[in-house]
């Protein structure tokens, strides 16, 4: 099964999107393997480098551990998840911000938009 990706953002980061949203989401949990790089590039139909860059990122941002001989897997540090989490939420609303204001909305506007959706 390939993924549709969009042309606006690299391929590898959608992927770290994708995983990390896993994760928040509680499809991953933590201490979970990861496909290998192989499978992980044929089910995503993605180039082998690519989901290398994918996994190198993630540990860099210390959302997954590789154990040698073992494979990947997502941390089992509850506290980085936490606070993956609020980076996450905090870069949406971020983004959030930066296109009402560019399609020159108010924050006030857009709150009393919320308040009647929920």
């Amino acid at each position: 099964m390939t993924m549709d990706f969009s042309r606006d953002k690299p391929i590898y980061s959608q992927l770290v999107d994708r995983i990390c949203g896993d994760i928040l989401k509680g499809k991953l949990r933590l201490g979970d393997r990861l496909p290998s790089v192989r499978e992980y590039a044929v089910e995503t139909g993605v180039n082998v480098n690519t989901v290398q860059r994918v996994y190198k990122e993630l540990e860099a941002m210390k959302i997954t551990e590789t154990k040698r001989g073992q494979g990947t897997f997502i941390t089992s540090n509850e506290e980085r998840i936490e606070l993956l989490r609020e980076e996450m939420k905090n870069q949406l609303a971020e983004n959030f911000l930066t296109s009402i204001e560019a399609l020159g909305f108010s924050k006030e506007e857009m709150l009393d938009v919320l308040k009647n959706k929920a």
